[in-house]
């Protein structure tokens, strides 16, 4: 399933983010690639432990939680350490590659990629290329959102960020492990919750949105991994 969510983050927040990333001391993203990647991957990413990678970190992790899109798509277990990449200059572009299945966390933990996901922090008028384009059975997608929206995707996916020929494209990427493993399964639950809060906001509660919504439930019980 591939899910764009708006308003993760509002402007003000996005321009409070902005102004510590701006500022901030970026480096050679390839750091942080395995073999694969390293070759194709040619982009700046921050330091995790410096200080505006901290604070707009935690910014984005508050601004999930209170979207209920984001809650009902990817049913998170864990969330990976939030990252935040800039494209522009000469480290401009990300080849096609498959991102890895298991990601370590700064504390060891081991974190599945079910579900990748990326928060746009630049609008589009601000750079030129830069579509992050993704390649699934959903056929071939090219994604540029506005500041503070944000795009889930399958971590099975093909993906690539085509060359920023102007300006830059700045952005904060993370992986879910869904307590749902199954991208299918959880495409069914998230039609059933929305298609249930669409019946409820049009008719109210009925006996009828109430066997469904146990339904859901049971599916979620079967399902999950907790």
């Amino acid at each position: 399933m591939l899910l764009a969510i708006p308003d993760i983050l509002s402007a003000a927040e996005v321009r409070q983010a902005r102004a510590l990333l701006d500022a901030a001391p970026w480096g050679d993203g390839r750091a942080s690639a395995g073999d694969q990647a390293a070759r194709v991957k040619h982009n700046e990413q921050l330091p995790h432990d410096c200080e505006a990678a901290r604070t707009v970190r935690d910014s984005v992790l508050r601004g999930l939680d209170r979207q209920p899109l984001f809650l009902s798509a990817a049913l998170p277990r864990k969330i990976f350490t939030p990252r935040f990449n800039r494209y522009s200059g000469t480290a401009n572009h990300y080849g096609d590659h498959v991102d890895n299945a298991i990601r370590f966390t700064e504390g060891g933990q081991r974190v599945r990629t079910d579900v990748s996901c990326t928060v746009f922090l630049s609008d589009p008028h601000e750079y030129d290329g830069g579509e992050l384009v993704i390649r699934d059975t959903f056929g071939t997608q090219q994604i540029k959102l506005p500041a503070g929206h944000a795009v889930l995707y399958p971590g099975t996916s093909v993906h690539q960020v085509l060359p920023v020929t102007r300006g830059a494209r700045v952005a904060c990427f993370f992986w879910v492990e869904s307590m749902v493993r199954s991208d299918e399964q959880r495409r069914l639950l998230y039609d059933m919750d929305m298609a249930l809060m669409q019946l409820r906001q049009q008719h109210g509660d009925s006996p009828a949105t109430t066997t469904l919504t146990g339904t859901y439930h049971n599916l979620l019980r079967q399902w999950a991994d907790t």
